[in-house]
């Protein structure tokens, strides 16, 4: 389920990133490097950081290919793919998730402290996101009060007290998908948003 779930999320998470990539007016090598980087971005940099390899696209190019062909085929589905807002929100949340989970099994199985394996998820899950932002000149969708970052830990700790609790892991996976993507629906449906922190110099005045 994990592994049908991860390549859908890539697959989406590409798509997303070439509208992106086309807001800027890249051409098509920018279009394929974004979507790497947003797809693959946020498993590469948990691998490096816990010194996990080889790296998934490295042990699995066709990876590379399906990202760079879901980015590719989006280039003349643009229009039809920006009207699917929603079926892409669900999706992007579901990727969410699921990256989150599979990030903290990588932790497990490195063997790091409870803090670094839901860390480990919610750097899969988020990582990718910045990453695209970062080369897209935009501020970071997470920094903007979205709860993402907030819903991929809660994920994250949902999944790995569950294990450490002795639930089925089947179950705990099913579990903490569950909750991830109804509070991530839940976010996005009520507007909810973490607080902001706003400082304005002419305000002392």
């Amino acid at each position: 389920m994990l592994v049908i779930a991860f390549y859908i999320a890539i697959t989406v998470e590409a798509m997303t990133a070439a509208l992106a990539a086309g807001r800027r007016n890249m051409d098509w090598f920018g279009v394929c490097l974004i979507a790497c980087v947003t797809a693959l971005g946020g498993g590469t940099m948990r691998d490096i950081l816990l010194d996990h390899y080889p790296l998934v696209w490295v042990q699995n190019p066709y990876v590379l290919l399906l990202v760079c062909g879901a980015a590719l085929a989006t280039i003349p589905l643009a229009r039809l793919v920006d009207r699917l807002k929603w079926p892409f929100l669900l999706l992007d949340a579901l990727g969410l998730v699921v990256f989150t989970v599979i990030g903290c099994n990588i932790g497990i199985e490195a063997g790091v402290h409870p803090i670094i394996v839901i860390v480990a998820g919610m750097v899969t899950g988020t990582a990718g996101g910045v990453l695209r932002d970062v080369l897209c000149n935009d501020i970071p969708l997470i920094f903007q009060g979205e709860l993402y970052a907030t819903v991929s830990l809660i994920t994250g700790v949902i999944y790995y007290f569950g294990l450490v609790g002795g639930l089925p892991g089947d179950l705990v996976v099913l579990i903490a998908i569950a909750v991830g993507f109804t509070l991530r629906v839940m976010a996005l449906v009520l507007k909810w948003e973490m607080p902001k922190f706003v400082f304005d110099r002419e305000m002392r005045k």
